[in-house]
C-alpha cells in the first residue's frame, strides 16, 4: 500500500515538473512514442495546425463587430442621441439620427464582414490542404489542420511545409534539403537545411517506426533566424546520443522544398505557433495626425453643444418667468419647473443641435483614403522596369503623412545603394592589389605604372585567395543543359561555369572574384570540398562553421587539409578582427582600410590560424556542449567562440564597391530643399559612412564636419558634445554635418540626451555609423517623442531595418536584394529610393491637401448647417419646435 501511494506521489511530482519545464521549454516525443523510462510522462497540450487570419465567426460577428463600431466617439454618440430621440417627446423624428447612424454601421459591417468572409475562404483553403504524415506503419492523408505536435510529415518537392518541421532525413544521401523562403522574407536564393547525421539514415516509414527520440526546444518566438534545441536518441533503453538543434535542422510553414525529391520532419511549432503566424502578428496600429487631431475638434464642437444647449435651456426658463416678455397663450405656463422637465428640455436641444458632430465623416474619410491609395499604384512614374515592380500600399490610414514628414531616417546599403557588390582592391601582406581586366593585379608605387598581373599565386597571396574562397556559406549549382534545372555541383565535377549562390551579397563577390583570379571553388559535399588554383586541385574538409550572431561582425570555418593540417579561415570587420591579430602587417593594413574606406569601398580583414590536433579536440569538445545547451546557449557559443578566435595572424583585407542608386543625389537636395532633416543610420564604418554621404550629397562640400566618434565614457562624452554645442553657438548661421557612431550614441542618448538634441537640431545633415537594428529604432523614438514631435518617416530594404520601420509614424520599404521583411512590415513599399521625392513631396502633398479639406468642410458644413436652428430659437421663444 505504501509503495502504491510513493508511486502515485512519484508519478504527480514527475507530471508537476513536466508543466514546469514546459513554461520555459516544451519537450515533443518524435512520431509520439516514448523513449524507455518515460512512459508515464505526459504529452504537452499544443495547439492544432489550424490556421485562423479572420476576426469574426457567424456567432460573434454582429456583437463584435458593433462593439469596435460603437468604440468610435461619433459613432457612440449618435446612438446616445438615437436613445434619447425614443425616450423623449422629440421636436424631430428619431430617423434623423438612426438612419444614417444604421446607414454608415451597415456599410461598414458590410465591408468588414465581406473582408472577414475572404480571411475565411483562404484560412480554409489552407487548413484543408491535404498532406502525408505518418500514422501507424503507413502514410496517411489528412487535413493539414490535423497535424499535431510530434507528428512525423512527409513533404515532396515544390510543396510548401504545413508547420515548423525539425528535419529528420531527406532523399539527399549527406541528409541537405534546398528550400526557398520568399514567402518568410523574399529572399528567392536556394539555402541549404539539413538533418542530425545520427537520423539522416532513417529515409522510410519503416525506418522511422523504430526511431525512439524527444526533442526539447525553446518555445515559439518570431525570431525567423533563431532556434535552439537539442535532440536525444535511443539505441536501447541504456544507450542515448545528445545532438544540436539550430537554425539549420528548422523548416519553416511558408517555406518550399527545391531539389530535392522529399523530406520527414517531426512538427514542433503548429497553427498560431509557428514562426511565420508570430511574424504576422507584429504589425502595430498606426494612426495619422489628422485623425488624433480630428478628435480635438470633435472634442471642441462636443463641448460647443453642451454650452449651446445649456444656453439654450437657461434661455428657455428665463423667457418663462421674465414678467415682461410674459407667455404667449398657446404655450402651457408652469412656473414649478422639476428637475425633469429641464432635463428633458436639455436634452430636446441636445436633439435639436445634435448635427454640429459630423457623423458620415469617419466613413467618407476612409473611402477618400482607400480611393486615394489607386492614385499611388497607378502612378507609371513610380514603375521600376528593371525589378517589374509598382509601388504598393499596406496601409491606406497614413496616406496624408507622406505629405507631413520632418524627418527622414534613411539605411545606407541597399537603399541609397544598389547592394550590388564588386571586389575592387586588396591588401595582401602588405601589399596594395587591384582587379584590373579580369585579373589579380599589384598595384604599381607610381600611378603612371600600369598594374602589374600576378600570373602565379603562393605564399600568403594563396592562403589569401583560400580564405576568401572557403570561408562562406556559398552554395555551388550549375545549369543542367538537358532539362533547364538548376542542380547543385559536387566537387567532382568538370564544370568550369558554375552559378554561385548566397545570402550575403558581400560573399558572393568574393567567390565570383575568385574565379575571375582562376580560384574556383566546387561546392561542399558531406564538408568535403574541391578548390581549382590555376588548375591546381586543393581538397579541404570543412569542421566546423561558426557562424552564430552576426553582431559578431565576422565569420570563421575550420578546415582540415589533405597534409592533415588544421586552419581556423575568419573573415569580418576589422573593429573586430584586427585586436586579435598577433602577428601580420597590421598597422599597414589599417592604413589600407582607410583608404579604402576613402574611396567609400566596404572593408572586411582576413586572417587565419593553425591549430594543433589537441587545440581542435578541445574546442571541438566545448563548442559540442555550448551547443547543447538549452540556457543562455547564444553566451555560451560565443564565448567559446571568442577562445578559439585568437592569436590570429592577418593575411590582409577586401575592398568591395555598393554604387549609388540612380538619382539619389537629386532625390536628396529634392527633400533638403522642402524642408525635410534627412539621417542616415548605417552598420558600416565611418570612413566609408561619411564618403557615400559626401557622394550622395547627403553631406556637402561647404557644411562643417563635426564628430562624436569612439567616446569610452559617460563624462568624455559630455565634454565632447558641450565643445560641439559651443562651435555650433559660435558660427550659429554656418551648416553643420555631424557624424556619431554606435557606441557614442549609447552615452548620448542615456546621459546627456537633452543636449544632443539640441545639438542635432542645430544641424543640417546628420549621420549615424556602426549602429545595431535596436539602436536605428531607438534614435527614430528619440526624434519622435521629443516636444515639437515631428513627423518622422524611416526607409529601409534589409530585415535590420524593420525596428525603425515600424518606430517611425511612417514606414516605407525599398523592394531590395535584403529580402522582403523590411517591405512586409512597412506602410508603403517601392523599387526605388528616388521615387521617394514624387511620393513625398507630390503624392504626399495631395494626400494632405484631400484629407485636411475634407474636415474642414465638414465641420463647416455642420457649423453652417445648425446656426440657423440656434438662431431660430431666438424667434420661438426657446421652445425647442
Amino acid at each position: 500500500m505504501e509503495c502504491l501511494i510513493f508511486k502515485r506521489i512519484h508519478k504527480i511530482v514527475r507530471r508537476a515538473s513536466s508543466r514546469k519545464s514546459h513554461e520555459e521549454s516544451r519537450t515533443v516525443y518524435v512520431g509520439h512514442r516514448h523513449p524507455p523510462g518515460k512512459e508515464d510522462e505526459l504529452e504537452g497540450k499544443f495547439p492544432d495546425n489550424t490556421v485562423v487570419s479572420s476576426k469574426y465567426t457567424l456567432w460573434n460577428f454582429i456583437p463584435k463587430n458593433l462593439f469596435e463600431q460603437f468604440r468610435r466617439i461619433a459613432n457612440f454618440y449618435f446612438l446616445c442621441i438615437a436613445v434619447i430621440q425614443l425616450s423623449i417627446n422629440s421636436p424631430v423624428s428619431p430617423l434623423t439620427s438612426l438612419a444614417p447612424l444604421i446607414f454608415v454601421v451597415t456599410v461598414t459591417a458590410i465591408k468588414q464582414g465581406y473582408e472577414d468572409w475572404l480571411r475565411h475562404r483562404a484560412d480554409r483553403l489552407v487548413n484543408q490542404t491535404l498532406v502525408r504524415v505518418i500514422r501507424g506503419r503507413k502514410i496517411d492523408r489528412i487535413k493539414s489542420q490535423d497535424i499535431r505536435v510530434g507528428d512525423i510529415v512527409m513533404v515532396k518537392s515544390n510543396e510548401e511545409f504545413p508547420c515548423d518541421l525539425v528535419m529528420l532525413s531527406s532523399s539527399n544521401k549527406e541528409g541537405h534539403c534546398h528550400i526557398t523562403t520568399a514567402n518568410l522574407d523574399g529572399e528567392t536564393n536556394l539555402k541549404v537545411h539539413e538533418c542530425l547525421p545520427e537520423t539522416q539514415t532513417y529515409q522510410t516509414t519503416e525506418c522511422l517506426n523504430t526511431l525512439i527520440a524527444f526533442i526539447e526546444c525553446q518555445n515559439p518566438t518570431p525570431n525567423l533566424y533563431k532556434f535552439i534545441g537539442k535532440m536525444t536518441l535511443y539505441r536501447n533503453a541504456s544507450e542515448n546520443t545528445v545532438c544540436s538543434l539550430g537554425p539549420v535542422n528548422l523548416l519553416l510553414k511558408g517555406a518550399r522544398l527545391k531539389n530535392t525529391d522529399f523530406i520527414f520532419g517531426c512538427a514542433v511549432y503548429t497553427g498560431f505557433e509557428t514562426k511565420l503566424s508570430l511574424n504576422l502578428r507584429l504589425t502595430s496600429n498606426k494612426f495619422s495626425t489628422v485623425e488624433r487631431s480630428m478628435n480635438k475638434f470633435l472634442l471642441f464642437f462636443l463641448v460647443l453643444l453642451v454650452t449651446e444647449v445649456s444656453i439654450a435651456t437657461g434661455l428657455r426658463y428665463f423667457y418663462i418667468r421674465d414678467p415682461v416678455l410674459g407667455v404667449s397663450w398657446y404655450l402651457q405656463s408652469n412656473l414649478n419647473t422639476s428637475a425633469r422637465e429641464v432635463f428633458t428640455d436639455f436634452l430636446a436641444f441636445l436633439v435639436l443641435f445634435n448635427y454640429i458632430i459630423p457623423i458620415s465623416l469617419y466613413v467618407t474619410i476612409e473611402m477618400v483614403k482607400f480611393f486615394g491609395v489607386m492614385f499611388l499604384t497607378w502612378d507609371g512614374e513610380l514603375y521600376d522596369e528593371n525589378s517589374n515592380e509598382c509601388a504598393k500600399c499596406n496601409s491606406s490610414d497614413l496616406n496624408e503623412e507622406l505629405g507631413q514628414v520632418q524627418y527622414l531616417f534613411t539605411d545606407k546599403t541597399g537603399t541609397l545603394t544598389e547592394n550590388d557588390m564588386v571586389f575592387r582592391h586588396s591588401s595582401i601582406d602588405g601589399v596594395k592589389y587591384t582587379e584590373h581586366g579580369g585579373m589579380l593585379c599589384k598595384v604599381a608605387e607610381s600611378f603612371r605604372s600600369a598594374p602589374e598581373p600576378v600570373f602565379h599565386y603562393s605564399g600568403p597571396v594563396e592562403d589569401f585567395l583560400l580564405v576568401l574562397a572557403v570561408c562562406n556559406t556559398v552554395q555551388v549549382y550549375v545549369k543542367n543543359l538537358s532539362n533547364g534545372f538548376t542542380i547543385e555541383i559536387s566537387n567532382n565535377c568538370e564544370e568550369t561555369n558554375p552559378e554561385y549562390h548566397a545570402s550575403s551579397p558581400d560573399e558572393k563577390a568574393f567567390v565570383e572574384a575568385c574565379y575571375r583570379f582562376g580560384v574556383i571553388l566546387h561546392g561542399f559535399v558531406e564538408d568535403n570540398c574541391v578548390v581549382t588554383f590555376q588548375k591546381k586541385r586543393r581538397k579541404l574538409k570543412r569542421l566546423h562553421v561558426l557562424e552564430f550572431d552576426s553582431n559578431r561582425k565576422c565569420m570563421s570555418v575550420i578546415v582540415k587539409t589533405e597534409d592533415g593540417r588544421i586552419f581556423l579561415f575568419c573573415k569580418g570587420a576589422e573593429s573586430a578582427l584586427l585586436s586579435k591579430c598577433i602577428s601580420g602587417p597590421v598597422d599597414v593594413t589599417l592604413q589600407h582600410i582607410n583608404d579604402y574606406a576613402m574611396e567609400g569601398l566596404r572593408t572586411m580583414v582576413i586572417a587565419q590560424r593553425e591549430l594543433s590536433e589537441e587545440e581542435f579536440h578541445i574546442f571541438d569538445k566545448k563548442i559540442r556542449k555550448a551547443r547543447t545547451e538549452m540556457t543562455d546557449r547564444e553566451n555560451k557559443v560565443s564565448k567559446v567562440i571568442n577562445e578559439i578566435e585568437r592569436n590570429l595572424t592577418l593575411l590582409g583585407a577586401t575592398g568591395v564597391e555598393d554604387k549609388l542608386q540612380e538619382g539619389v543625389c537629386e532625390t536628396l537636395a529634392a527633400l533638403r530643399a522642402a524642408g525635410i532633416k534627412v539621417w542616415v543610420l548605417t552598420g558600416d564604418k565611418g570612413e566609408t559612412a561619411v564618403n557615400i554621404s559626401y557622394s550622395s550629397g547627403h553631406f556637402q562640400r561647404g557644411m562643417v564636419l563635426m564628430k562624436l566618434l569612439h567616446q569610452e565614457s559617460s563624462s568624455q562624452c559630455q565634454r565632447e558634445i558641450i565643445n560641439i554645442k559651443n562651435i555650433i553657438e559660435r558660427e550659429p548661421m554656418s551648416s553643420y554635418a555631424l557624424v556619431v557612431d554606435g557606441h557614442s550614441l549609447a552615452f548620448a542618448l542615456h546621459h546627456h540626451r537633452d543636449i544632443f538634441y539640441e545639438i542635432c537640431r542645430q544641424c543640417t545633415a546628420v549621420l549615424c555609423c556602426r549602429m545595431s537594428p535596436i539602436q536605428k529604432a531607438e534614435i527614430v523614438k528619440f526624434i519622435k517623442l521629443e516636444p515639437e514631435a515631428p513627423i518622422t518617416a524611416a526607409i529601409g530594404d534589409g530585415a535590420n531595418d524593420v525596428s525603425m520601420i515600424q518606430e517611425a509614424h511612417v514606414g516605407l520599404g525599398i523592394m531590395g536584394k535584403e529580402g522582403r521583411q523590411a517591405v512586409r512590415c512597412s506602410d508603403f513599399a517601392f523599387a526605388r529610393f528616388r521615387f521617394l521625392q514624387r511620393i513625398l513631396l507630390v503624392h504626399g502633398h495631395y494626400y494632405y491637401i484631400r484629407v485636411s479639406t475634407l474636415v474642414q468642410y465638414f465641420f463647416y458644413k455642420n457649423i453652417a448647417f445648425i446656426t440657423p436652428q440656434v438662431y431660430y430659437a431666438f424667434f420661438n421663444a426657446f421652445s425647442a419646435q
